[in-house]
């Protein structure tokens, strides 16, 4: 079975910090007022954000089966953990070869066929997945090792991925380009009226820097201004 189908373009498709406190699966910082008194605002880790909507994963060579939950779960509205996804593809695949090399993209296209997803490999620009709005998985090198990420968005140059081991984070797009292996771009193709791609929830992970913007200007309309019987 050829998962990988070589097209010039996707013509198929088109820890805590001080004052705070947390509460269950919460925290909340404690804001002190200038009457008096203070309010608590709820606040996330940055950890909880990057993993808010990337599915971490659990063992080393697990990465596909995560990977794989990450892209139903938060991209085609169909939950599953990855212990079910692992279960399931680990029962039916080479489980020596997937011990010494983690799932493949047979492995993930065998799953998604017995859920009623058709998937396929494309040779394409990442750029493609804007024109047709759907997400990709993506084999990269990263550190040495091969790695699997869902490909969540792409803006102002910028590519968000649903990395399984260190959760949504953005890279610029020449970086990405250098780390991805093969420019295959795994996707599903029958289901694209429901996709997810390029969502905000998704971006808040990965916001950019506020250069200019760290420090709210707008106080000093607020704060008392001296007179001359002040000096």
């Amino acid at each position: 079975m050829n998962v990988v189908r070589v097209l010039p373009l996707l013509t198929v498709l088109l820890a805590l910090p001080p004052g705070v406190r947390a509460e269950g699966a919460k925290s909340y910082a404690d804001m002190p007022v200038q009457s008096g008194g203070a309010f608590s605002v709820p606040v996330h880790s940055i950890k909880d954000l990057r993993f808010r909507n990337t599915i971490h994963q659990q063992y080393d060579f697990s990465c596909g089966s995560a990977a794989l939950a990450t892209l139903l779960t938060h991209h085609y509205a169909y939950p599953v953990s990855e212990q079910d996804v692992f279960r399931e593809m680990f029962e039916r695949g080479d489980k020596d070869k997937i011990r010494r090399e983690g799932f493949s993209l047979l492995d993930i296209k065998g799953y998604l066929e017995n859920h009623g997803f058709q998937a396929d490999g494309y040779v394409a620009d990442v750029e493609q997945l804007v024109k047709v709005g759907i997400p990709a998985i993506a084999l990269i090198k990263d550190s040495g090792y091969y790695h699997f990420v869902v490909v969540k968005g792409l803006r102002g140059g910028r590519v968000l991925v649903g990395d399984p081991s260190s959760g949504s984070r953005a890279m610029p797009e020449r970086q990405f380009k250098e780390l991805w292996v093969n420019r295959v771009l795994f996707v599903i193709h029958n289901k694209i009226e429901i996709a997810s791609f390029n969502a905000e929830q998704d971006w808040r992970a990965a916001p950019r820097a506020p250069l200019g913007d760290g420090i709210y200007r707008g106080i000093a309309d607020a704060l008392p201004k001296r007179g001359p019987s002040d000096y």
